[in-house]
């Protein structure tokens, strides 16, 4: 059996170019037994292709052998022939395994066990002395490089696809996580269309999370997928379904370990934006320093803070109308007499527990509180008034001011 001209090292048939020109005309007349006997081996050993009821799938695994074959003689003939067409097809083969939902593995087991049988029938042909046996070794290198080529275009398809799905799955569980936040809410029925879409379950609650990149943003964290997330926006929101069940919001933190974050509190389906509302503010008070910077923050412990610290310009106007007799007395006895103030109203009015809380003698107590009493007056003994100097005064304990170094007692009318 003659053979082709020596190959080179650049020569675009590669093995292809080492066989007898003439072996692919000795091999076609046993590649159709060759070909049944692969569909028969792919579906006795592959429990994906096992299926024997399916006559429209058995006839696709049939005609994807057969191409592989052809396609393998095709460039045994022409081995300079343009193999871009065929790896297209096996491109399309690749997504259309991907977009089936299907993993690679069973197809890249059927390239395998293909190439096997394969070979194990060519070898088979020479031991009955229908080959000869010097073109063995082109003819392995020649079947496993088509192998190789048929397995890197499917990958590269599957994975194209793959990719494509995941960009457009995260667009759709993006516009979820605006449709979840969304004020006035979406309805049921859009969320429920858009979340199926998603392949997000649709929870009986959830919680937002409002979380600072800082330096690290553009690095994403990785969320669990049950965790709707957009890391594009300022600041990042992570949705947490039915937040209250078990190891949830620990699950949470740990993926954003690291980062400044806050969960609102758990509400109904279309409340996301109300929780993702608490939760950029109590962010806002961890920036600050009001709140500890210790892992992730969760409103639910820190109410009464989020309340009293709900809007500075309203603190300073009562701190303004309750506190304003403090700005009589000069900023080193003005301090003290706050902190006394504070503590006598949160002591209910009982002076042995303020020394005691004060670690200041009993009568130091009294004198402080005649010294309130005379700037006051009246106002000291009403409750409606006690309730509101106590929010200013614990407010701006909260917010890290003291009442000498309050800024607004620049606008207090002495």
């Amino acid at each position: 059996m003659p053979k082709r001209a020596a190959v080179t090292e650049d020569d675009p048939g590669g093995p292809f170019n080492a066989l007898p020109p003439d072996l692919h005309r000795h091999l076609r007349p046993f590649f159709a037994d060759i070909t049944q006997e692969v569909v028969r081996a792919i579906q006795t050993e592959i429990p994906e292709y096992a299926r024997p009821a399916d006559d429209a799938y058995l006839q696709g695994v049939h005609r994807g052998v057969d191409h592989a074959l052809r396609g393998l003689l095709e460039r045994m003939a022409e081995p300079d022939t343009d193999w871009e067409p065929v790896k297209a097809t096996y491109r399309r083969i690749g997504r259309g395994e991907a977009e089936e939902g299907r993993s690679l593995d069973s197809f890249q087991w059927a390239l395998r066990l293909g190439a096997r049988v394969t070979w194990r029938r060519v070898n088979a042909l020479v031991d009955a002395d229908l080959l000869p046996r010097n073109v063995l070794a082109a003819f392995g290198e020649a079947l496993f490089l088509h192998l190789d080529e048929m397995a890197a275009a499917t990958t590269a398809g599957y994975t194209e696809a793959r990719l494509r799905e995941a960009g457009e799955l995260q667009q759709r569980r993006s516009r979820l996580v605006d449709l979840l936040t969304a004020d006035p809410p979406a309805s049921a029925e859009a969320i429920a269309e858009l979340a199926h879409g998603a392949r997000w379950p649709v929870p009986r609650a959830l919680a937002l999370v409002a979380v600072d990149q800082g330096p690290r943003r553009g690095r994403q964290p990785i969320v669990a997928p049950e965790f709707l997330s957009r890391f594009d926006v300022s600041p990042a929101v992570v949705v947490v379904p039915d937040p209250e069940g078990p190891g949830r919001a620990r699950a949470a933190a740990a993926a954003l370990h690291g980062l400044r974050a806050a969960m609102g509190p758990t509400v109904a389906l279309h409340e996301g934006a109300r929780s993702l509302r608490w939760a950029t503010q109590a962010l806002d008070l961890v920036r600050r320093g009001v709140l500890t910077d210790e892992g992730m923050v969760r409103c639910q412990d820190h109410l009464a803070t989020l309340l009293l610290l709900r809007d500075d310009t309203l603190i300073d106007a009562l701190a303004a109308q309750r506190l304003r007799p403090l700005g009589r007395v000069r900023p080193p006895q003005r301090e003290r007499l706050a902190e006394t103030l504070l503590s006598w109203l949160q002591c209910g009015h009982n002076a042995s527990e303020v020394a005691v809380r004060l670690a200041v003698h009993p009568q130091t107590v009294r004198y402080r509180m005649r010294q309130l009493d005379d700037l006051f007056g009246a106002q000291l003994h009403d409750t409606a008034a006690q309730f509101e100097m106590q929010l200013a005064l614990r407010a701006l304990e909260l917010r890290g001011d003291t009442v000498t170094s309050w800024t607004s007692w620049t606008d207090v009318q002495l």
